[in-house]
């Protein structure tokens, strides 16, 4: 997934909703999409028929790029019940992945340097021990922005572990 706007959608004693929806990068290769497809249509109509391998090429990679990286996350924990869901959904297929909720020590932030840019991140759910040990990125890629820093501070104070 994109980078998108990743923040607490639901924040109650019994449930905790945690949505990334990268609304503004869709839109972008909507428009990327469009205006490929505007240029070669109006080639065409202008009787340049290479119009036809410019609009689909371009609007093809644009689709291919739709497909391959808007992806809305949905994390979902759920006291009454016990656990924890990662929801992935993108135009291919749709992921779900359930933790028990006592499985979950804390989030943190998982950083990524970079020399000359500002660093990224993204909120990962530290399972310390049992089958599914290990760090469980929220959001498969790195982002800057503040949303991280809110969304791990709000999951660390749900599972009072501040």
């Amino acid at each position: 997934m994109a980078g998108g706007t990743v923040k607490v959608t639901t924040d109650t004693p019994d449930l905790l909703v945690i949505d990334d929806r990268p609304l503004v990068f869709a839109v972008m290769l909507i428009l990327f999409i469009l205006a490929f497809v505007a240029v070669g249509f109006f080639l065409v109509s202008e009787g340049i028929w290479a119009g036809l391998i410019f609009g689909g090429f371009g609007g093809g990679l644009g689709l291919i790029g739709y497909a391959l990286f808007v992806r809305r996350v949905q994390v979902v924990f759920h006291r009454p019940e016990g656990w924890i869901e990662l929801r992935r959904k993108s135009v291919f297929s749709t992921e779900t992945v359930r933790h028990g909720l006592s499985e979950v020590s804390h989030a943190e932030l998982d950083i990524l340097r970079s020399a000359g840019t500002s660093n990224t991140w993204r909120v990962v759910l530290v399972i310390p021990e049992g089958e599914s040990a290990g760090h469980h990125p929220i959001t498969l890629a790195y982002s800057n922005g503040p949303g991280h820093q809110r969304c791990k501070d709000a999951i660390n104070a749900w599972l009072g572990v501040e």
